[in-house]
């Protein structure tokens, strides 16, 4: 499966029990253990010793990574993973994917906490937003068979506080950064709007190295904003390449460590060799990369 740009979800110490909850609840979906931490790791990581460290979550083929660590962080709605119930992937039976959206949401949302109600809304059929018993955020939506063909899974980015009404700026500048990208439909909030502001985004679509991402601004007052709980990892061929996305993201220089950055809309990124799981198999790389920002291939 070829994917520049694969979400990370941060767990605490339960992503092996999320991955076996998703793959049994999600349509065309597996989770198999990717990686794990050494048999030997510094103190403050001793309980996750020989322990998953990743756990692939493959949803109709989009890829996602379950990250087993402690409870430093937590997933929140600013990024959200929209599904997509397209009658045509059921043969073009409206019935059928109505039911399976239906059944999804009630085991996401078992345990979990409903942000919008499964309902008909204006610009759709059948849509809901929940947050599930993880803290991963999920809107279901039952979609136009006559419309534009979208995957399956497409993260949604929500704008908020202090980078709320960037949204469309963020798309140019990420569309910039990668090939294959492009800004598509966007909406914008009416002077009607209640908890956004007018002119800003209501949704937006973009393209980033031929992934699908949606936006929006979602208004100023909100308990939530990016963070590590869903970082974004770009999967790069080399130094060179490693070094362009770094240097254009990062704006945070405390906020850097292990390949990790923040860019200037506070969103989280890991920039990683292709070639990671290899790297990480030689000895002493998990010491050598703990102790790195920036990742230095030929380090390892």
């Amino acid at each position: 499966m070829s994917q520049k740009i694969v979400p990370n979800i941060w767990f605490d110490k339960n992503a092996d029990e999320a991955g076996d909850f998703y793959a049994g609840l999600l349509p065309h979906t597996t989770a198999a253990v990717a990686a794990t931490y050494p048999e030997t790791v510094a103190d403050w990581q001793a309980e996750f010793a020989g322990k998953t460290l990743t756990v692939d979550l493959d949803v109709d083929g989009y890829r996602l990574t379950l990250i087993n660590a402690g409870p430093e962080f937590r997933p929140n709605p600013s990024v959200s993973f929209m599904l997509d119930f397209d009658p045509t992937r059921f043969g073009d039976d409206r019935d059928a994917a109505r039911e399976s959206l239906d059944a999804v949401w009630a085991g996401l949302s078992d345990g979990g906490r409903v942000r919008m109600e499964l309902d008909e809304y204006s610009f759709s059929p059948r849509y809901g937003w929940v947050e599930d018993r993880y803290g991963v955020n999920w809107q279901l939506v039952l979609a136009n068979p006559e419309g534009d063909t979208r995957p399956f899974l497409i993260p949604h980015l929500s704008f908020t506080r202090d980078v709320d009404g960037k949204a469309r700026e963020a798309a140019d500048f990420y569309t910039s950064l990668f090939p294959d990208s492009e800004v598509g439909y966007i909406a914008l909030h009416s002077s009607q709007a209640v908890h956004a502001r007018p002119g800003t985004v209501m949704f937006g679509e973009l393209r980033l190295a031929d992934q699908w991402f949606s936006m929006m601004d979602a208004g100023p007052d909100h308990d939530f904003a990016f963070d590590s709980g869903v970082s974004l990892e770009v999967r790069v061929a080399d130094q060179e390449e490693l070094d362009r996305y770094w240097d254009a993201l990062t704006t945070d220089p405390e906020a850097e460590v292990c390949g990790w950055l923040v860019d200037r809309y506070g969103l989280s990124w890991q920039i990683v060799p292709e070639n990671m799981g290899e790297l990480m198999a030689r000895p002493g790389a998990y010491e050598k990369m703990m102790k790195m920002k920036k990742l230095i291939i030929d380090d390892f």
